[in-house]
């Protein structure tokens, strides 16, 4: 049954994949139709960048290699591309739709369309390449905040929170060794790290050797990790062992008391069920039977839906990913329109939230319109 469940999934997102570059690709050729030699170079090249993506992504999964990688990292590129170029199209068809009433554009020449043609290809290009080295300029936000419950020892609480790491094919030892860096340089007291830790299949994880420098963070109470939605896209049954080789800590529907006093619950991903994840709670309020209200309580949950089971539960601080803040611009007021929070901090009643635009990238290996971050909240207990 789930086979046939992904066959149709996946044969959707194929037909939706096509049919977008079809029409990319033939409103290009009517740029490109003047010159024989250009028309056939553009529909090699079209359709060879348009392949990239499906063949990578399958390679990778099937057999992982150096090669393998290197075409999903052109196709994850190209879909950047695909996504301003269409933009860019739709923006155009509108002022030919306006024209068509008005008037007001000149009769372009083979030239002009040539010249409007190389235009839109270099724009989307400066748009990809800001994008790309926006990706690679991580931001630390720091975030002080008074919690009014009792804890045993210190007042005062460093965490560290990364999400959205997506280690695999495209972020690979620079990245990690760029945490790790951080992590370092910020000496948190605890590290959490809120889902997508894998992008996907582990094969390129275990391939590059990814995850044996997380696994020397020291800090005193620990790095404590839940599993998001890529770790079961990829296979919980082979990330699960994997994280725990790296010394994560990984909580599915647990609730943890640490040595201070805070109560630390760690949700297991809302895909779980749908993706073979087991029979795991799942609703917050089983799992609040477990906790003492008197005492901090702090939730790692990845998809940032239903905030308001935290707030009856009284959580102190409500930690979430996932959403990227749309990664690209301006599919942030997509995902403004489905989460009531898509990125950074709200409060409600006494309950803080705070959703992260996360540390790594999917798809593409591109940020506009907002950055890449690692959060660090400096917590006082009064």
């Amino acid at each position: 049954m789930r086979s046939i469940t992904f066959m149709i999934f996946f044969s959707i997102v194929l037909l939706v994949y096509s049919s977008l570059n079809y029409y990319v690709y033939s409103r290009g050729l009517m740029v490109f139709s003047c010159n024989p030699t250009l028309k056939k170079w553009y529909t090699i090249g079209f359709w060879s960048l348009v392949s990239s993506f499906i063949v990578g992504m399958f390679w990778e999964r099937t057999a992982s290699s150096i090669v393998s990688e290197w075409i999903y990292r052109v196709g994850a590129f190209w879909l950047a591309f695909m996504f301003y170029f269409l933009l860019a199209l739709l923006l155009i068809d509108l002022i030919r739709l306006v024209n068509h009433f008005f008037h007001f554009l000149p009769v372009f020449t083979d030239v002009g369309k040539l010249v409007l043609g190389y235009s839109i290809i270099g724009v989307v290009s400066l748009v990809i390449l800001g994008g790309y080295l926006n990706a690679l300029t991580t931001r630390i936000k720091l975030i002080p905040l008074t919690i009014h419950k009792q804890v045993l020892g210190n007042k005062e609480l460093k965490i560290l929170m990364a999400s959205d790491i997506h280690l695999g094919a495209l972020i690979g030892e620079r990245q990690e060794l760029k945490l790790v860096r951080i992590i370092n340089e910020q000496k948190p007291d605890l590290v959490l790290l809120c889902g997508d830790l894998v992008d996907g299949d582990i094969g390129p994880v275990l391939r590059k050797n990814l995850g044996k420098h997380i696994q020397e963070i020291r800090t005193p109470m620990g790095v404590y990790a839940i599993p998001g939605n890529h770790e079961y896209i990829g296979g919980i049954q082979n990330t699960l062992p994997y994280l725990k080789s790296i010394n994560i800590k990984v909580l599915r529907d647990e609730v943890v008391t640490l040595p201070n006093g805070i109560q630390l619950v760690g949700r297991d991903d809302r895909d779980s069920r749908r993706m073979g994840g087991g029979d795991n709670p799942h609703e917050l309020k089983l799992l609040a039977k477990e906790l003492d209200p008197a005492k901090p309580i702090i939730v790692m949950n990845h998809q940032p839906f239903h905030l308001e089971e935290a707030v009856e539960i009284g959580a102190d601080l409500h930690l979430s990913g996932h959403t990227h803040d749309g990664q690209m611009w301006p599919l942030n007021y997509v995902t403004e329109a489905i989460f009531e929070l898509s990125w950074g901090l709200m409060k409600k009643n006494n309950t803080y939230f705070y959703v992260s635009s996360g540390f790594g990238s999917w798809g593409p290996p591109i940020r506009t319109g907002n950055s890449p971050e690692v959060v660090v909240f400096q917590i006082k207990f009064d």
